[in-house]
């Protein structure tokens, strides 16, 4: 009886939250610049495309045979610019079909979440829902023949078929239990991906959760935390998995200020990062302190010989500290850091002091020392909305030598996140053995190019431009399939 007495508490306490938070909505001040995430490099599309004939400018390798497939917010219907967050809009996956060097198709789908199959008039997707939301925005992956759209804080993975059509909202084989992430990560020896779990609902604990190779959860262990910290990403080595609790906290008076995205910088916040192994207790998760900051992604984590922890990650000063629609700090590095278990402490060390984001490496070296890693240039002249001003460049980061290769794409001509795609049928292997490929939005001709460069000839011709007849928005992650 207490049960069935305490959740009608909670949704009597949960429909009045919701709407006082619905009233101060209507009331938020007017954006006078407008909302970046909704105009510009972000302008959602309005239809859904497939495109069947490519131009293409070089020559794709043969060796692909795949999709290029990446994923972002993109809102079904017009939403007001001053309460919109660009974490919340409804998901939309694009993708590319590559065979026999040549594109067979681009094509774009929205996530069917409730919302969505409403607004076009489609009777609901098929599967469950995670109670409150449904909508999965933040990263597209490929996992023994199944595409998933997934995202963090709560609602479920939503399974696709190859065409990016959604098939039905999917727990995992209904193995999950719970939320998932939108960050796990691939131990090429094992086959697992490894992730940290939150759910917007829970305050005192988050979750190491454990797909195999066939996408079944094969362990959803607790870590206890204090005030609901927001962890986006982690990092995996041989023994351990990092996490990232730092000062982004739910904050229920964003809640009832009626902010989409309910999670602020919270000075008071405690910064840590812990070591939880991989096979044993959340309870025995070393914390070791770190000066504040934020950290969105990491690139990789190793283990040397001493037992220190080197995790090469993009962190920022600050996060969410005054904005209401989005990412708001003003500089974010590259930095290694170094986690000693022992004195359970954190030093930082500055790479690349340029503002940049998605770091991304040649996955097969995951749990290992990692020579390169690529990430995105953002704008060095952000007074705020660092994501909403993306540079021109990518880069290309040696890390055992610090060299840095910065390849620029030219004026309006914007990259997004880069990935790396191994040429598995080369006779001499390495680390940069193999391909980039991203999206380069060119604002001018309203256009976009799927990108494929040679990894070790960096700066050189790209090896082929795919282009695509549209703007695709600014998106979050993506991965070759």
């Amino acid at each position: 009886m207490a049960s069935v007495i305490e959740k009608s508490i909670r949704t009597v306490v949960t429909k009045a939250v919701g709407a006082l938070a619905g009233m101060n909505r209507k009331r938020m001040p007017k954006l006078n610049a407008g909302n970046p995430y909704l105009i510009g490099l972000n302008q959602p599309m309005t239809e859904e495309k497939t495109i069947d004939s490519l131009i293409v400018v070089g020559e794709i390798p043969r060796q692909l045979d795949g999709r290029y497939m990446r994923i972002g917010p993109n809102p079904v219907s017009a939403p007001d610019p001053n309460s919109y967050h660009w974490f919340t809009g409804e998901g939309m996956a694009h993708g590319v079909r590559i065979k026999n060097g040549t594109a067979l198709w681009y094509r774009n789908r929205w996530i069917r979440s409730n919302i969505v199959s409403k607004s076009l008039g489609e009777e609901p997707a098929l599967g469950a829902r995670n109670l409150r939301a449904d909508n999965a925005n933040t990263n597209i992956i490929g996992i023994d023949g199944r595409t998933f759209a997934i995202v963090e804080a709560g609602a479920f993975p939503v399974e696709l078929e190859d065409g990016l059509d959604t098939l039905k909202h999917n727990p995992f084989d209904d193995t999950l239990g719970g939320s998932f992430s939108a960050h796990p990560h691939l131990d090429s020896a094992t086959g697992e991906r490894h992730a940290i779990c939150y759910d917007a609902m829970s305050q005192d604990q988050v979750w190491h959760v454990v797909l195999d190779s066939n996408a079944q959860v094969i362990r959803r262990e607790a870590i206890a935390v204090d005030g609901g910290p927001s962890i986006h990403d982690c990092a995996i080595t041989k023994t351990y998995v990092l996490v990232f609790d730092l000062p982004v906290t739910f904050s229920m008076k964003s809640v009832l200020a009626g902010h989409r995205f309910p999670y602020k910088w919270d000075s008071d916040h405690s910064a840590r990062v812990g070591l939880c192994p991989r096979k044993g207790s959340g309870k025995d998760t070393i914390w070791c302190d770190v000066d504040p900051c934020y950290v969105f992604h990491t690139a990789n984590a190793y283990e040397e010989a001493n037992g220190n922890v080197v995790v090469d990650v993009v962190a920022h000063e600050t996060m969410f500290a005054n904005s209401a629609i989005g990412p708001d700090s003003k500089r974010s590095r590259l930095e290694r850091w170094t986690i000693d278990a022992k004195t359970q402490s954190v030093q930082r060390k500055v790479l690349h002091d340029h503002n940049q984001e998605f770091p991304r490496v040649n996955e097969n070296y995951s749990c290992k020392l990692t020579r390169y890693i690529y990430s995105v240039a953002l704008a060095m002249d952000a007074n705020d909305e660092i994501l909403s001003r993306p540079g021109t460049e990518l880069f290309k980061h040696d890390v055992q030598c610090g060299e840095v290769q910065v390849r620029d794409f030219g004026a309006n001509r914007h990259p997004g996140e880069f990935v790396f795609v191994a040429d598995e049928s080369a006779e001499e292997q390495g680390e940069d053995v193999g391909w980039l490929m991203g999206f380069v939005v060119d604002l001018e001709s309203q256009s976009t190019e799927l990108v494929i460069l040679d990894a070790k000839d960096f700066c050189g011709e790209p090896q082929a431009q795919i282009h695509i007849p549209h703007c695709i928005p600014g998106g979050f992650h993506g991965n070759w399939v």
